[in-house]
């Protein structure tokens, strides 16, 4: 089946939303080469589970597409078009199965040594489109928070370096109540500017008390699902035949039933739905989310970046089990881990610097603020369109005053 020949029945299986942009756009969608259609409704089939940010980008990529005439979309993808598709390809059920369908396409693309021109293709449209659509402009700048070195008594080594270039280095703060602090000023910011999925607390151990107003997601919280997900993956690699790419896209198939997290709240039925999709997002397609703390509380910050899009952001790192053999760490689902402190601090510093650079790629990120903290201790880092580069403070200062700063 070519696009021309796509028809409303056959979305039938789409949720509704999506089903509903997907009939909205169809005579547009009929006019793109195969090699980009089910790109396209990989992302769309989950439109009805996207953050806003997710969905609006959908949109107006549609509209753009919707604008250009007959002319300007063949030249658009007219390299898309000379991809040559096999005829299992072309036969595949890509409009009901379109995830599916891409893992397929990688492979042939790779085996028929057309992978370069497909990505040269992929970048050149993502080019226009970024000349085409404007990104919205937050509606208050944004503000980052990184906690690190939860349960590290002591730590003589220098911390922040990748980060001093860009701000101001602060070794004299005082850390009494400074998370309470941090949280109550995250909380304070989702009062003053509410969005839906607009603030956030992500926590790589267990959640602190926190105002509900933060989309909050944490380590120990998805301890069930975690856990589930690991017999499972232990259980599937034990069978013949079963290897790396088999297993990626049985990941790829897993739904919040399938770990146990089809949890059900009828006044908030839908935004249950869009965090436990991204919650089962974040354990199988990011890597070693399922059992380090670092990794997980690094990967939500990126996805939560990238896919929501948040005015504010506080993460927090916890103490990761130490390092072992992968099947080791795989069976051992229920015993208790052994912490390595210092090294999920040395982790957790990296992941701060990573937190920055995500949120940069943001609209509005010249006037953006970043704010790393030692929990426990006197050493933070501030980053902002006031703070000078490249300084230090020695002077006594504490928590409250450095978000001033930001304000």
């Amino acid at each position: 089946m070519l696009p021309r020949d796509l028809k409303p029945k056959q979305f039938a299986g789409y949720p509704p939303q999506a089903r509903k942009l997907v009939a909205n756009y169809l005579r547009t969608l009929q006019q793109l080469p195969l090699s980009f259609v089910p790109s396209l409704l990989r992302e769309l089939i989950d439109y009805d589970f996207k953050f806003p940010a997710e969905r609006n980008a959908r949109e107006k990529e549609l509209a753009n597409l919707g604008s250009l005439s007959p002319g300007q979309v063949k030249e658009l993808f007219q390299a898309f078009a000379q991809i040559h598709l096999s005829p299992e390809l072309e036969a595949f059920d890509w409009a009901k199965s379109p995830a599916q369908f891409v893992e397929q396409l990688s492979a042939y693309l790779w085996s028929t040594h057309q992978l370069d021109a497909f990505r040269k293709a992929s970048m050149d449209y993502a080019d226009h489109l970024r000349s085409a659509v404007s990104p919205d402009a937050p509606p208050v700048p944004r503000l980052g928070i990184t906690v690190i070195g939860q349960g590290v008594a002591s730590y003589d080594e220098p911390l922040f370096r990748k980060l001093r270039t860009h701000g101001a280095y602060f070794s004299r703060v005082k850390p009494e109540g400074g998370l309470p602090l941090l949280l109550d000023a995250v909380a304070a910011r989702a009062k003053s500017h509410p969005a839906p999925y607009g603030h956030w607390y992500i926590d790589g151990g267990e959640e602190a008390d926190h105002s509900p107003t933060l989309t909050c997601v944490s380590y120990k919280a998805l301890e069930p699902a975690r856990a589930a997900l690991l017999r499972k993956m232990h259980t599937e690699l034990d069978r013949p035949g079963m290897g790396p790419e088999a297993l990626r896209t049985l990941l790829a198939q897993m739904h919040p039933a399938d770990l146990g997290m089809d949890r059900v709240s009828d006044d908030k039925r839908d935004e249950v739905e869009v965090m436990a999709r991204f919650e089962v997002s974040l354990l199988t397609e990011g890597s070693g989310t399922q059992i380090f703390s670092t990794s997980f509380a690094q990967w939500a910050a990126r996805e939560a970046l990238r896919r929501a899009q948040p005015l504010t952001l506080l993460v927090r790192f916890a103490p990761r089990q130490r390092q072992k053999p992968m099947n080791e760490l795989l069976s051992a689902v229920t015993a208790r881990p052994e912490f390595d402190f210092v090294g999920s601090l040395v982790d957790a510093d990296l992941g701060a610097y990573y937190n920055w650079l995500n949120q940069q790629r943001l609209p509005g990120a010249e006037q953006s603020s970043f704010l790393v903290w030692f929990e426990g201790h006197s050493q933070a880092l501030l980053i902002g369109p006031s703070t000078p580069r490249g300084t230090e403070s020695t002077s006594a200062t504490d928590l409250e005053q450095l978000l001033a700063w930001t304000a």
